[in-house]
């Protein structure tokens, strides 16, 4: 788990990343940070627009422990930001708007049940979802199921829709795995940064 100033510099390297990116098109470099920041962890950073109610504006990660925190922090963000294909691009001009999220994963774990079973299995408000076929992955977030109100078996559903998958692919052989996150967020773009606590 982070401190929580630890995930101050968090959501604050992703904003950073993002800004300067955007201003001069170099990627920075994830120098002196604590030493959780070396530590090869999934992370997952998401962008809101700031309007009447939060709008997602992108949000790219990566679920598995495959790069260093703060590089895996500094190349999401910039990824979701501009890359993410469900949205244009982020203009310079619109960071003022946005609110950045950042979402630190646990190792995701199969969940080793019958098709039936698998929804007694996860915690709404506690778990994050990936389903999985030898052709495609899904991933929805803990905040995913709180945010839209999803019961266990909407949030097995709505995985596999991200997956391109049927909505019970979960019922027949796809492969559904759980974890957890530690999510911080700005309460307003380039503010004060909390740890945001799910309930369901």
């Amino acid at each position: 788990m982070l401190t929580e100033k630890e995930g101050d510099i968090a959501v604050k390297l992703a904003r950073k990343a993002i800004e300067e990116y955007l201003g001069s098109g170099k990627k920075i470099k994830p120098d002196n940070l604590p030493p959780v920041f070396r530590e090869k962890r999934g992370v997952f950073v998401t962008l809101n627009k700031t309007s009447e109610k939060k709008e997602l504006r992108g949000c790219i990660g990566r679920p598995y422990p495959v790069m260093r925190l703060g590089e895996a922090i500094i190349t999401s963000a910039i990824n979701a930001a501009l890359e993410d294909p469900r949205f244009d691009p982020v203009r310079k001009e619109e960071t003022d708007s946005i609110v950045i999220e950042v979402t630190v994963l646990t190792v995701p774990e199969l969940i080793k049940e019958k098709p039936q079973k698998i929804p007694e299995k996860i915690v709404i408000g506690k778990d994050g979802l990936i389903v999985a076929t030898a052709r495609s992955q899904g991933l929805l977030l803990p905040q995913v199921a709180v945010e839209h109100n999803f019961d266990a078996v909407e949030f097995l559903c709505q995985t596999c829709m991200k997956a391109g998958l049927m909505p019970d692919a979960w019922l027949s052989g796809a492969q559904v795995y759980s974890f957890e996150g530690q999510i911080f967020e700005e309460l307003q773009p380039g503010g004060e940064i909390r740890e945001k606590l799910l309930t369901s």
